[in-house]
Order: C-alpha cells, then sequence, then structure tokens
C-alpha cells in the first residue's frame, strides 16, 4: 500500500525517466530533508546520496552559507532580467568570476538556467556563427553513441541514447552520431586503449568525409560520459579526436555539465583530460545544485560575430526570461567562494585514490565486467559472463534491481543503459562515507546475485 503522499504522487506528478506503468505500483522514495551527504525519507531514515542529487550536489544538503546567500539576495533583489541592456551586481561579478576560471580563452559568458539550454545555446550560436561567416552549408553537429547533452529538441538530438529518440520523431536532420569511447565494451579483441582510441578518431574522420567537411560545424563531447554509463575515455581519445577536429575546421563543444566545478579533481573535466575545446557548457555544480543555473562560454571571434550580427539584424535574438537570475547567480557567487577557500577541489583529488580503489574492487565480484572512474565519479557494469563479457537480457532489469537493492541498503545510486550503475557522491565526502558507500554498494550487488540466481536469469543470446 502507497502512503497517503506517495498516492497523491502518482496522482499529480510526472516523473522525468520513469517507467510510468510500473511506477504507479511502487510509487516516489519521498525525501524530507538532507544534511551533508545525507537525505532523509519522511520515517527519518537516513540514505547516502551516492549520486549527488543528478550529479550536482557537490557542497552537500543544507549548507547554510548558500542558504543565506539566496536569502539575502531574495531580500534584495528577488528577480530583474538581462533583457535589453538591463543588469545586476550578481551576474556581472559571477561572469567575471567564470572568465578567470575558464580553461580557455573566454570573452563573455551567456547564462542559462540548466544544461538542456546551455547546450541548445551552443548549437543555435554554432549555427548563426557559420550563418554571419558565409557558410550556410556548414551546420551538421556531431556527438557520441551513449553522449548526454539534455532534452530539448536539439539537445535530444544530439544525445545518444535511444531512450531519447525512440517515438519522439528524434533526432533531428543534421545530427549524427559517431562512436562511443568505451574501451570495455566497444574494442575488438586484442585491441589497446590507445590503438582504439586512433580507430574512433578514423571513424570520425571517415564520418566527416562522407557528409563533406563543408556542411560539418561542430562536435560536442562530455569529459566523462554521465548518463550514457559514467564512462571514462580510453588513453589518447582526445588528443586523436583534437587532430581531426582541427584538420576540418570543425568546432569543439565541451559539455562540462557534470565535470564542471571539481568532479575530476580539477575546475574543470577539460584540463583533467587535456581537451582543447573551443566552448564549454556548465550548470550543475556551479550552485551545488541549490538554484538553477546553467551557461556557455563565448569565445572572442564568436562575440566579435555576435556584434556584426546585432548591427546588421538590429539586434542579438535569444535568451530566456531567467538567464542570468539574481538569485541563482548569488548562489553561484558563494559555491565559488567555498570551493576555493575550503579548497574542494584540492580535497578531491586527495580523496579520489581512495574512492577509485574502491570502486576499482568492485570488479572481483562474480556479476561486475567493470569497474571504473575517474576523480570522483565511475561507473560498474554488470554481466552474465565475465570472460565473454555477455549481458543479462535488458528486460531482466537486473541493474534496476541492483539499485533497488542499494536503496534498501541506504544508498542511492543510479541505474544507466546497459545495466550499469553509476557514483557520483557530494564532494565533500569523506574517507569513512566514502567506505560506507562501497560497503552498501557490495552488498546490493550480493543481493542482486543471489537474486538472479533465485531468478534463474540467463545471459542475452549472441
Amino acid at each position: 500500500m502507497l502512503s497517503n503522499l506517495a498516492a497523491r504522487d502518482v496522482e499529480t506528478l510526472i516523473h522525468p525517466y520513469t517507467n510510468l506503468a510500473t511506477f504507479r505500483e511502487t510509487g516516489p522514495l519521498v525525501l524530507e530533508r538532507g544534511h551533508g551527504v545525507w537525505v532523509y525519507d519522511g520515517d527519518g531514515r537516513p540514505y547516502l546520496e551516492g549520486m549527488a542529487g543528478l550529479w550536482c550536489t557537490a557542497l552537500g544538503y543544507s549548507n547554510e552559507e548558500l542558504v543565506e546567500a539566496a536569502s539575502e539576495q531574495m531580500s534584495r533583489l528577488p528577480f530583474t532580467h538581462l533583457f535589453s541592456g538591463r543588469s545586476h551586481d550578481p551576474a556581472i561579478e559571477l561572469a567575471e568570476t567564470l572568465k578567470e576560471l575558464m580553461p580557455i580563452p573566454t570573452s563573455k559568458v551567456f547564462f542559462t538556467s540548466s544544461g538542456s539550454e546551455a547546450n541548445d545555446t551552443q548549437v543555435k550560436l554554432t549555427w548563426y556563427m557559420n550563418n554571419a561567416l558565409g557558410r550556410p552549408r556548414k551546420k551538421k553537429i556531431i556527438s557520441r553513441i551513449r553522449g548526454y547533452h539534455g532534452v530539448t529538441v536539439a539537445t535530444a538530438s544530439m544525445t545518444g541514447l535511444p531512450a531519447n529518440h525512440a517515438d519522439w520523431d528524434l533526432p533531428l536532420p543534421g545530427f549524427l552520431h559517431t562512436g562511443c569511447p568505451h574501451h570495455y565494451r566497444f574494442s575488438q579483441v586484442g585491441e589497446t586503449e590507445l590503438a582504439f582510441s586512433q580507430r574512433l578518431a578514423d571513424e570520425l574522420e571517415a564520418l566527416i568525409l562522407a557528409e563533406d567537411p563543408e556542411t560539418v560545424a561542430a562536435f560536442v563531447a562530455e569529459p566523462v560520459m554521465g548518463a550514457g554509463g559514467a564512462i571514462t575515455p580510453p588513453e589518447g581519445y582526445f588528443a586523436a579526436i583534437q587532430s581531426v577536429l582541427d584538420r576540418y575546421d570543425v568546432r569543439f563543444i565541451a559539455d562540462e555539465v557534470i565535470c564542471g566545478f571539481g568532479r575530476l579533481g580539477t575546475w574543470f573535466g577539460s584540463e583533467a583530460l587535456g581537451m582543447r575545446p573551443d566552448t564549454l557548457s556548465f550548470a550543475k555544480a556551479v550552485t551545488s545544485g541549490y538554484m538553477p543555473l546553467g551557461g556557455i562560454s563565448i569565445d572572442e571571434p564568436l562575440y566579435k560575430l555576435m556584434v556584426s550580427q546585432s548591427a546588421k539584424l538590429g539586434t542579438f535574438g535569444h535568451g530566456t526570461t531567467y538567464s542570468g537570475h539574481p538569485v541563482a547567480c548569488a548562489v553561484a557567487l558563494k559555491t565559488i567562494e567555498i570551493y576555493k577557500r575550503d579548497r574542494i577541489i584540492e580535497g578531491v583529488a586527495q580523496k579520489a585514490p581512495h574512492f577509485q580503489a574502491r570502486l576499482s574492487g568492485l570488479a572481483d565480484h562474480p556479476i561486475v565486467g567493470e569497474a571504473r572512474g575517474l576523480g570522483l565519479i565511475g561507473g560498474i557494469e554488470i554481466v552474465a559472463d565475465k570472460r565473454s563479457k555477455r549481458q543479462y537480457e535488458p528486460k531482466a532489469g537486473v541493474a534496476a534491481r541492483c539499485v533497488a537493492f542499494a536503496q534498501a541498503e541506504g544508498l542511492i545510486v543510479r541505474f544507466l543503459a546497459g545495466d550499469r550503475v553509476a557514483v557520483c557522491p557530494p564532494l565533500v565526502i569523506g574517507r569513512e562515507e566514502i567506505d560506507t558507500l562501497f560497503d552498501r554498494l557490495t552488498r546490493a550487488l550480493d543481493r542482486t546475485a543471489a537474486w538472479i540466481a533465485a531468478e534463474g536469469l540467463q545471459a542475452a543470446p549472441v
């Protein structure tokens, strides 16, 4: 029986990325409060939040400084906008701060309310730029299979996951997908990571040539794939890809929505992986998830084109009501202040070896084929046969069952495509809490293995 609150939820809300049919029976996990890396349900039961909410609550829950920053700004100027030349101090100061932090040359910052909006703006500006340059055919966008970039019509087209395309009439024309950089799952027998990376770069080049380089405008990639499986790139991957992009004048967009602001032990994931993007998108941890805020970096050549186009057309015809919302900007400023003052990014680098050691230790579990990550993010892949890497039938929902067992153990993690389970805790997690996370995840895997045996589940046919 569902509680009254759960029943009300079922009858009133649509939940993203949820099987709406089975949800009517299971109902929601209703959370009431949070503190540090812990969240609590209505009965007061604690759960270690092993996903930092949705990859975003970097400073954990109930940070009083962030609450105070929001409250102060609400009492001073709760809302104004940036349309038609209006402005306010929090947006100006945040843009200045972000320009200093950016790992790439940045002239200006454009604010949005989410990562989806940020990446949607990247698409629009790429098209706008090429029109301004007199290259109306250079419009195609290439992303990766299993990449995730949002859910607007354009960004869902960039996203390379079947669930984001099926029955949505997506992807739109002009959005292309190249190979997924998952060495464990997609490498050939005996293929080294370097060789795999070069093969993917060669495949990208072949795609560009087949489409005609004069029609290919941009390539977008996450430093570490998030919703596609918490997948880290193989050795030499971005260097090989960069060479291809340079050769054909293809703009490189780094989707830093998950990796930005410390997740990999550097301010941005691009720094950790030696990426050289032309522009980047950010969101999530810029406010520790306390307020909706995203944005993109604008390089000087693009800015000059935007200015000339404004003179030509009479305006810059893009923007949203909450772009640069003053409360969100005030919270972001305080978040970045805390990152700097408390050396949060350096702390990630110090904690990462222990986190990754506990993660990689899961590879010894009988049902785990791969356990790999970077910084404070990682993923495991559940397999039916470790030697052949064969998986269970997708309809068996093995990873989903593992996540349910984890929740029963007091741990929140997330299942993803391909029977993968992701872990991405708040950056402020302590060493003992890291051990608690992996102890509970290990018990969830044990319970999953027992369930598999009891159900007599078999590997999917080849």
